[in-house]
């Protein structure tokens, strides 16, 4: 089978894709010590790719790397190695392929005449000798296929997420575990996040436009346990900076439908905001904000980088158009409309 490449996403999904083809899982399997596989290649202990340990555990098989340099260990794969590359590769070698799965079922055609063709030795061919007698030693495939675990560390943020970059998304946390190294493991539909001792926290993985997935039972408004944050921490933070920053926080947390941990990175960046921000410029920025009801801290940066006025009349007056004797006028073409009827 043809992949895009050797990184452990095409190896796995190659892999999975060899195991419901033969419509069973056996009891062990040995690998090659290439990289995306075996970690560090060792003869008593080698260290197994967590991925692809993932997938035993999930399918139910053992990893039985061979030995460095030891072809006995895995003879009949580099027989079949050898004959793949002269009934298989030899006679599409001159086609040319415009897709992967236009070359994946040249091979595929190619490898079942292989498996169907009798063999010189004996009286069957590998297809009738594989249903006989290896396919009913083969266990059951489980209900669902296998789903690569990614694993990152990170720390729970004040406001009782972690945030997934990859996504560019927070999930919540206990607030316990506020300030707390957590392990993240994530899948293509499932996030788990592990806490030394304590139980699993899950959330199904989130693509949507809301960047935040939260369960109210985790925050610590929910526990009347505010720790080192509340809105008002940041409403009296705030105040001390700026009297109208500090109006627009109270804005912000009475006008918002969404709970108040969810709101404080807007009130660090607001703030970050302040610190790099020309006095002057800042507090005509959180007036428009308030005007206009537009209480984010993506709205105060942009009227900060385009250096906007607090209304919008002169923040947006037209610029008159230069003189130039290819723009024409209305005359021009009320001209056209006449000559027209």
């Amino acid at each position: 089978m043809a992949v895009q490449s050797q990184a452990i996403d095409d190896f796995v999904y190659a892999f999975t894709c060899c195991l419901h083809a033969l419509g069973g899982v056996p009891v062990q399997v040995v690998s090659d010590n290439l990289k995306t596989a075996i970690t560090r290649a060792d003869r008593y202990e080698p260290t197994i790719n967590h991925v692809l340990l993932d997938m035993a555990n999930h399918y139910g098989f053992a990893v039985m790397p061979a030995r460095v340099r030891k072809p006995r260990d895995k003879a009949l794969v580099e027989d079949q190695v050898k004959l793949i590359y002269h009934r298989v590769y030899a006679r599409i070698r001159k086609q040319t392929f415009h897709s992967l799965s236009e070359l994946n079922a040249a091979i595929k055609k190619h490898v079942t005449a292989h498996n169907q063709t009798r063999m010189q030795r004996y009286p069957y061919t590998r297809e009738e000798r594989f249903l006989s007698v290896e396919k009913p030693c083969l266990k059951p495939l489980p209900d669902t296929a296998f789903e690569i675990k990614y694993y990152i560390k990170m720390k729970v943020s004040t406001n009782n997420h972690i945030y997934l970059g990859r996504d560019k998304h927070y999930y919540s946390v206990p607030y316990q575990w506020i300030g707390w190294n957590v392990k993240v493991a994530y899948t293509r539909t499932m996030v788990w996040i592990y806490a030394d001792g304590q139980q699993p926290v899950t959330h199904l993985r989130s693509f949507g436009p809301d960047p935040y997935t939260t369960n109210k039972n985790h925050l610590c408004s929910a526990h009347q346990h505010y720790l080192n944050r509340s809105p008002e921490y940041y409403i009296n933070l705030a105040k001390s900076k700026t009297p109208v920053l500090g109006e627009l926080f109270e804005c912000l947390f009475k006008d918002s439908s969404r709970p108040p941990e969810q709101l404080y990175k807007s009130c660090d960046g607001m703030l970050h905001l302040h610190r790099k921000t020309e006095a002057g410029l800042f507090e005509r920025a959180c007036h428009l904000a308030i005007a206009e009801r537009q209480l984010s801290y993506g709205f105060l940066k942009k009227v900060i980088e385009n250096k906007a006025l607090t209304d919008y009349s002169s923040a947006l007056r037209a610029k008159p158009l230069p003189k130039h004797e290819n723009v024409r006028g209305a005359e021009y073409y009320a001209k056209q409309l006449e000559l027209h009827f």
